[in-house]
């Protein structure tokens, strides 16, 4: 079966600014660059407290979507995560989109306390706070009995600017988790593993196109007839704009530890010319659906006419 294809869209992950004034000038020039989105991530130990950074680039805003890439469900009961989400969305006229995954970082369990619980546990946790959020963001009271969560005759409130409220994304590598992606999210991103808690050398030898294939066969299997209404996203890790092609070959063979045959085709590296890197995301989004793709910061202004070419595409 061949990969469906939907408009190319862009994200940009943001972290923080020395002051109010910067951070709404990186929001307001991802919005003139043509980015759809502005992200946050959500770690303990760095970066702006995700939540409220992207309410505060959507009020610097007109257009530019805010979101999450990705909040970790152990750090919010879902029933405080879908009134702040509901609050977002309405402030920011219906630009939000909800980001969120199991947990995965080592130190942020270990700095804070809050106990890393086995990755089954930790999926099985966030499908059932996917559920509980759908819930209080659809009419009528919440009456949810699961194994990690137990919520009574709760109506969500107040109820969120988009209909079936913001659109939810859900990222993974493992099986499980794809699973969990292909049942639950409107938006799911396929990424590499990282197991250990750590992103380390694994993580980036699981991000081949082999084993990218058989993730995009996973999440196909568990969506199933609701697979052609996913929007497929990838979180570029290594980007760079670059004419030079031996010197592409070289960054990517060199980071992802692999011949340049096979590190191009890596799906979370982008590194060469525009007019190659236009050609490049064509392939990926035929090969994996991919059409979201989201980019580090430092390539927001280098990166614009490619998101120029293709955005809306």
């Amino acid at each position: 079966m061949m990969a469906h294809s939907r408009p190319f869209r862009f994200g940009l992950k943001l972290r923080e600014a020395e002051d109010p004034e910067g951070w709404a000038e990186q929001a307001r020039r991802a919005e003139a660059l043509g980015f759809d989105t502005v992200l946050l991530p959500d770690h303990i130990d760095y970066g702006f407290a995700p939540l409220a950074g992207a309410l505060a680039a959507a009020q610097a805003t007109t257009r530019l979507r805010v979101g999450t890439s990705v909040l970790c469900n152990d750090f919010r009961h879902p029933t405080v995560l879908a009134k702040e989400a509901a609050t977002i969305d309405r402030l920011s006229s219906g630009r939000f989109e909800l980001g969120l995954g199991a947990g995965w970082m080592q130190e942020d369990y270990r700095r804070t306390g809050i106990e890393r619980d086995s990755a089954a546990i930790r999926i099985e946790r966030l499908e059932e706070a996917l559920i509980v959020i759908r819930g209080l963001f659809s009419d009528g009271p919440v009456h949810f009995e699961g194994k990690h969560y137990h919520v009574s005759d709760l109506e969500g409130h107040p109820k969120p600017m988009q209909r079936n409220g913001p659109p939810i994304l859900v990222g993974g590598g493992g099986k499980k988790l794809l699973g969990v992606a292909g049942r639950q999210a409107d938006i799911v991103g396929i990424n590499p593993t990282a197991r250990s808690g750590v992103h380390d050398e694994a993580t980036d030898l699981d991000a081949s196109a082999e084993s990218t294939d058989r993730k995009h066969d996973w999440l196909r299997e568990a969506a199933g007839a609701r697979f052609d209404s996913i929007e497929v996203a990838c979180e570029v890790f290594l980007a760079e704009v670059l004419e030079d092609p031996t010197e592409a070959d070289r960054l990517m063979s060199e980071r992802y530890r692999r011949p340049a045959p096979e590190a191009r085709l890596v799906p979370n590296a982008l590194v060469g010319s525009v007019d190659r890197l236009a050609d490049v995301l064509e392939e990926r989004r035929d090969r994996w659906s991919m059409s979201y793709w989201i980019l580090p910061p430092h390539v927001m202004e280098t990166m614009a006419p490619l998101v120029g070419r293709l955005a809306g595409r």
